[in-house]
């Protein structure tokens, strides 16, 4: 029992010091400095070139630090196992591989009141200590191809008899692998990721490649070949086809929300963010709160 009671009161006090870091709005402002996660070798979003950070998700955590007057600290985010792994990690309780070290704010969080409200197996919010908020990108699935092997992607079924390229473990590999009952899965090759996807359809072993529209966007831009294409082709069975992409910070700090969310509206409304997407060759639509 007092083997018991002395890992108790360790894990208390474990959560209790992750639970002190986290830092208010007058916190932010006070020090001058806010701390944005933003995911790892996740281009075009966030990642870096040469030493030097970049994407998407790095000029607009630097927007909106210069928006509240203070410098921005960028934590890189490994991708966990699952968004949830995510968000305790670094918006609610830390992780003692990261020195319990949080973020004020974490950019790429679904925007999604399902998800926001899902709840485990005795009724309580799995994500409760979290607030997800500011949409502001839409984001959905999309097929690129070789117009030299392949005239135009009418259907998905194209890919019984065509080679298409998919990163491992992704809903593009699942769903390819799967629909028609399998038929499209001899033909689905799998790569450690969207850009060794591109560099194998470029190479001739695939003719497509099925992504995500934001990296599907970038591999184009990078590539620069007038012969790779757009396809425009429906994705029957898949479920959710777009979805909204917001932020998230601890349900504590609605106040530093409200700030990110009046500074983001400006930049939506006055076209900056989509400058930022387009410099990056990406698409923009504007989410649905801002229409």
């Amino acid at each position: 029992m007092r083997l018991w009671a002395v890992l108790l009161s360790g894990l208390l006090l474990c959560c209790a010091a992750a639970q002190a870091q986290v830092r208010n709005y007058d916190a932010i402002i006070a020090a001058g400095e806010l701390k944005v996660a933003v995911y790892k070798d996740f281009a075009p979003y966030s990642f870096e070139d040469h030493g030097k950070p970049r994407g998407v998700d790095v000029e607009l955590a630097q927007a909106l630090a210069t928006a509240m007057g203070v410098r921005l600290h960028l934590i890189w985010a490994p991708p966990g196992e699952k968004l949830d792994d995510d968000l305790r990690d670094y918006i609610w309780r830390g992780s003692p591989l990261r020195h319990q070290q949080l973020a004020d704010l974490m950019m790429r969080v679904p925007y999604d009141h399902d998800y926001a409200q899902k709840r485990n197996e005795v009724g309580e919010l799995e994500n409760g200590q979290v607030v997800m908020f500011g949409p502001y990108q839409e984001e959905r699935w999309q097929v690129a191809y070789d117009r030299r092997r392949l005239a135009s992607v009418a259907s998905v079924a194209v890919f019984q008899q065509h080679p298409i390229g998919v990163e491992v473990d992704s809903v593009p590999s699942f769903y390819l692998t799967s629909v028609f009952n399998g038929m499209l899965s001899a033909k689905t090759h799998h790569y450690p990721g969207v850009q060794q996807a591109f560099a194998a359809m470029q190479a001739g072993q695939v003719d497509a490649v099925m992504a995500m529209r934001g990296e599907v966007d970038w591999q184009l831009h990078q590539a620069g070949d007038p012969q790779l294409a757009l396809a425009e082709n429906a994705y029957p069975n898949l479920g959710k086809q777009a979805w909204e992409i917001g932020m998230a910070v601890h349900e504590s700090n609605r106040q530093l929300a409200y700030a990110v969310e009046e500074a983001l509206e400006a930049m939506i409304r006055d076209g900056r963010l989509k400058a930022m997407y387009a410099a990056y060759g990406l698409r923009y639509e504007v989410p649905e709160m801002y229409q």
